[in-house]
């Protein structure tokens, strides 16, 4: 289920409740909405329902569809009689994280345009140089690459795709934690300005999931699980049999946090202040909505970063392309002089 549509089935179910539809009527009628995939999901819900299964039990038997964080909240909900408010809350978080993604997407619009048109202008000279002459002889290589014609034109498409196929197989081998890569997150955040974005955007998404946990009712060990894998990330789902030792003990949550060893000194003392003021639930939210600030500002930094990468490289290339050039018209000068 992608974000936009967990986002507005939360919205559209939460507000057909509180309406006072019956959950049947309501099922029925969000079978008819989205793709067929979506439809196909919500019709079995709608079955199962009938029969006297729980929502939560519907979802929770297609994990595939569902996301882990509708399906247990969505339990949560049932259990506490807290379903319509749970799910409001749901439709904000999506659309909370919807937002910071269609910010950073705009953020770097651009400047792949840039880039695309680049590479276009690249292609394009690199096929007029293979069906051009000059003198009856093939135009100079003006790029020094060996590339020209149409052949050179798919030698080139074929290098940025493998290219941007490695930087995708970094990308999918980080988030499966192959070779326990993310062990190395520590090291990723301190890099300057980057770092630091890259987690306050993973402590807002995780103080957003524990405050909703919390408000609905979740258990505290539950509900810091639950807050840890919504990260995606192995290197804070780590820390989860330790803050549930930690609470088990008798720990506040920031002592639960703290067992987890992977959050930084700067969290856990606001979260510590925060926890003076009230209940864990009332504490963590104070500190979502701080967060939540932060990544905003930070989503800036991080399309910042990728705007002017890609940038650099459509830079990159038209320097090389130039100098080349220069160089071509030099080299053709002084072997003009030398024959005089």
């Amino acid at each position: 289920m992608r974000l936009k549509a967990a986002r507005d089935f939360c919205q559209r179910f939460g507000t057909g409740m509180h309406a006072g539809v019956d959950m049947l009527r309501l099922l029925d009628s969000e079978s008819k909405i989205g793709p067929p995939r979506q439809r196909e999901a919500i019709a079995d819900l709608r079955a199962e329902a009938a029969d006297g299964s729980t929502l939560a039990d519907g979802m929770r038997k297609r994990p595939q569809f569902f996301p882990p964080l509708l399906r247990s909240m969505t339990n949560v909900g049932e259990t506490t009689g807290t379903l319509e408010r749970t799910l409001f809350k749901l439709a904000e978080y999506y659309d909370q994280q919807l937002t910071l993604r269609n910010n950073f997407q705009r953020a770097i619009a651009w400047p792949a345009i840039q880039f695309v048109i680049g590479v276009g202008v690249l292609s394009l000279v690199i096929w007029i140089m293979g069906i051009m002459n000059s003198g009856g002889r093939q135009m100079a290589d003006i790029l020094g690459l060996g590339l020209t014609g149409t052949s050179g034109v798919l030698k080139f498409w074929g290098i940025l795709l493998l290219f941007f196929a490695a930087v995708a197989a970094a990308i999918v081998a980080f988030q499966k934690n192959v070779g326990g890569i993310q062990n190395a997150i520590p090291l990723l955040y301190k890099i300057p300005g980057i770092g630091s974005s890259l987690q306050t955007i993973t402590l807002s998404r995780f103080t957003w999931t524990l405050s909703l946990a919390l408000e609905t009712g979740l258990d505290p060990i539950r509900a810091i699980r639950l807050a840890l894998d919504s990260t995606d990330s192995d290197f804070y789902r780590s820390g989860a049999d330790d803050a549930e030792a930690a609470i088990r003990g008798g720990a506040t949550l920031t002592g639960a946090l703290e067992a987890t060893s992977v959050f930084p000194e700067e969290f856990l003392t606001q979260v510590s202040v925060a926890e003076l003021s009230g209940t864990d639930a009332e504490s963590i939210s104070h500190v979502a909505r701080d967060y939540d600030v932060r990544a905003k500002s930070a989503m800036r930094v991080i399309a910042g970063f990728a705007t002017g990468t890609i940038w650099l490289l459509v830079a990159g290339f038209l320097i090389f392309f130039i100098i080349q050039i220069v160089m071509m018209i030099a080299g053709a000068y002084q072997d003009a002089l030398q024959g005089i």
